[in-house]
């Protein structure tokens, strides 16, 4: 099915949070923190509140006071602390956005600066164990002796993987329209769930949650960085409530590199051991990561490796810095991603050193239950993903030996990689309804990232129905609708539509009571999952893939390009293959430019990264994707979600980088194993 707002928004009817008409409107500027540690000692905006259409400047100085604090992210000119270069400092808010630009560079702000730390490596000084990793996942697991393993193993590999630090950068930046009225306040933002930005916006304000109403109709695009309210839209809302007018602010793209999230660097450690016949004996994952000082966040990098292999002997660990830079938080795939780089990656060393073709290796160790927890699957389907894909891309007839394949000045490699997620589900309500004239609405305060939600949730909803999907409409992106979920962790379609299936068995019922006949006032039903949510039964949930890549390696320059890549996954029931197939090619892309192009790079004596922009921060282009497909298998899986569905937006990206990696080295020889494959580490 096509997109059902697809027409609006090629002919630029759907508007995003800035778009929004709304009469009187104003328009903010953040000014940001040009040290990475220290404090304000001045805020001087005397040039600037002098500037003709300036009406107000908020810093530390006078600032009004927030109801709760303790994220500090959010806590804007609550103290006068810097904690990292591009904090914001103060805000200026003027008739239009070119005043309000230029009185921001009047703004003089003093510091007296401290000493700094922003350098991430693996004996720090300060690394610690968190209590937890994202969301809740135990910190460190461990059974039988790894060390005894690896010492009697017949093969074995202790390898050190890093990733950079990779700033998401959506199409859209964030973006708000605030404004008070009769004091409650109304958002159009940017985010990636309009119920839980709700419950923060008005806890930041103090408010009952019934007097904030977020609006995200339209989001283009989010990857995490949008999973919960950024600065943006407090600040936004603050300065409406200064001036007492409707305030507009958007985010530039230099300033999302900045305090809109971004995924951690990780320096990770991958020992696997194996005995003559190439089963595992074990596996170990440590990971160190960097963290602010303001606030914790903890990615769950090792947890995958904890449910991918089998193997008697295992542990797994995360340690973090505490450093002078912006808190990170969710990207695509947060955890698995670069945690299956280094496992996957690692896994393919193993297979060179064992002798046997790396899908052969990862078939010998697929666990019968998860390795670590002992629950059986709800269904586990990487064998056949990895079969199917094989026979696909024409893996068969592959010879082995790296650095032998050659077109003309071109190497040519070929590499494979295994991907998961887990299935999340969290409670949501949704109500359907059905009018006289025969039309049904379906509502429920989902978010549209770019994903196609709306157009899912309308074919879940006319199947459940049974009626034509031309006569149900999907209502979401407001916080007045019922109360669901983020749009994130790839849990949005079994959220929703598991609410949405409810509501909508419950109004046929009503329907049937009804002898079909629907009063002038219409029959509305209602449907909420958390009650089938506490009864689910206890299984080890998760979407499997295997991800292939052929490469091309220039020998003259050391140019790599992808010159083919395949997915096959098997995520549960595919409610809809022309959106879902369009969610597995964008993760895949993004995981090409993972492998072989993004980075953002931290100066150590400046105490910022440095590529804050496009120009520099490279993310693939059309020109990069030659010939990409994503397949699935068929897969039945009763214990899901009424629906039998898997989440889909972010198992594309995992496994990709690590499939390309082993293709660089099979065309090359040359085991590149710091992200990006860069060509100065490629012919250096």
């Amino acid at each position: 099915m096509n997109r059902v707002e697809g027409v609006a928004k090629v002919t630029g009817q759907a508007r995003y949070a800035y778009e929004y008409p709304v009469e009187g409107v104003c328009h903010a500027v953040a000014v940001q923190a040009d040290i990475p540690r220290g404090e304000i000692i001045r805020v001087d905006a005397r040039e600037a509140l002098a500037l003709p259409g300036v009406l107000a400047v908020l810093s530390c100085e006078g600032a009004p006071e927030l109801a709760d604090t303790s994220d500090y992210e959010l806590a804007l000119f609550q103290s006068r602390t810097v904690a990292y270069r591009g904090q914001i400092v103060a805000a200026v808010v003027a008739e239009t956005l070119e005043i309000a630009r230029q009185a921001q560079r009047l703004i003089k702000v003093t510091y007296r600066p401290g000493e700094f730390d922003v350098r991430l490596t693996g004996t720090h000084p300060g690394l610690y164990r968190p209590d937890k990793v994202n969301p809740a996942y135990p910190t460190d697991t461990g059974q039988g002796d790894v060390e005894a393993a690896m010492a009697a193993a017949d093969s074995s590999v202790d390898v050190t993987y890093t990733t950079p630090a990779l700033h998401n950068n959506p199409m859209e930046p964030h973006a708000t329209l605030a404004l008070w009225e009769d004091g409650d306040l109304t958002l159009y933002d940017s985010i990636q769930g309009v119920s839980t930005g709700r419950d923060s916006v008005a806890k930041v304000f103090g408010l009952p949650p019934e007097q904030v109403r977020v609006h995200a109709p339209h989001v283009g695009g989010g990857f995490g960085a949008k999973g919960s309210p950024r600065p943006n839209a407090i600040l936004a809302a603050m300065c409406a409530r200064a001036i007492r007018r409707p305030v507009k602010l958007a985010v530039t793209r230099q300033q999302m590199f900045s305090f809109t999230g971004y995924r951690t660097p990780t320096i990770q450690r991958v020992r696997l051991a194996a005995d003559a016949g190439g089963l595992l004996t074990a596996v170990a994952h440590d990971v160190v990561e960097q963290t602010s000082r303001v606030t914790e966040f903890a990615e769950q990098t090792a947890i995958a490796t904890r449910i991918m292999y089998g193997a008697p002997n295992r542990g797994t660990s995360h340690r973090l810095a505490r450093l002078d830079v912006p808190t990170p938080s969710w990207m695509r795939a947060p955890g698995e991603c670069p945690g299956m780089y280094a496992l996957e990656s690692a896994m393919d060393e193993l297979a060179i050193e064992c002798g046997l073709d790396p899908i052969e290796l990862r078939i010998r160790n697929d666990p019968a239950t998860a390795p670590e927890s002992g629950k059986p699957f709800s269904s586990r389907n990487l064998v056949a993903c990895l079969r199917a894909g094989a026979e696909r891309f024409g893996w068969d007839g592959r010879d082995p030996r790296p650095g032998i394949r050659r077109e003309g000045r071109w190497l040519v490699g070929t590499g494979v990689a295994a991907s998961t997620y887990p299935v999340y589900r969290s409670p949501c309500r949704a109500t359907a309804r059905v009018g006289p004239d025969g039309r049904y609405t379906v509502a429920v305060a989902a978010t549209d990232i770019g994903t196609g939600a709306r157009t899912t949730l309308t074919l879940i909803a006319a199947a459940a129905l049974g009626v034509p999907v031309e006569r149900v409409t999907a209502e979401i992106g407001d916080s007045a609708l019922p109360p669901a979920p983020v749009a994130g962790g790839s849990m949005g379609t079994g959220s929703w539509g598991s609410a949405v299936v409810l509501a909508c068995r419950a109004l046929r019922r009503a329907l049937d009571e009804h002898a079909g006949a629907v009063p002038d006032t219409g029959i509305e039903a209602y449907g909420d999952t958390a009650e089938e949510l506490a009864g689910q039964q206890d299984f080890a949930r998760h979407a499997f893939g295997a991800q292939f890549a052929e490469v091309r390696v220039d020998t003259g320059t050391g140019e790599v390009r992808v010159s083919r890549l395949l997915g096959v996954f098997a995520a549960g029931r595919i409610i809809n293959p022309k959106t879902a197939r369009s969610q597995f090619i964008g993760g895949m892309t993004m995981g090409l430019g993972m492998a072989l192009m993004e980075e953002s790079v931290m100066d150590h004596e400046f105490g910022d990264y440095l590529n804050h922009d496009f120009a520099q921060y490279h993310v693939p282009t059309i020109a990069d994707i030659r010939d990409i497909d994503a397949v699935w298998i068929e897969e039945d899986d009763a214990h899901l979600n009424p629906m039998g569905s898997k989440g889909i937006g972010e198992i594309g990206i995992v496994g990709t980088a690590a499939a390309i990696g082993n293709a660089v080295h099979h065309a090359t020889g040359r085991r590149v194993r710091d992200l990006p494959i860069r060509i100065d580490r490629l012919v250096g």
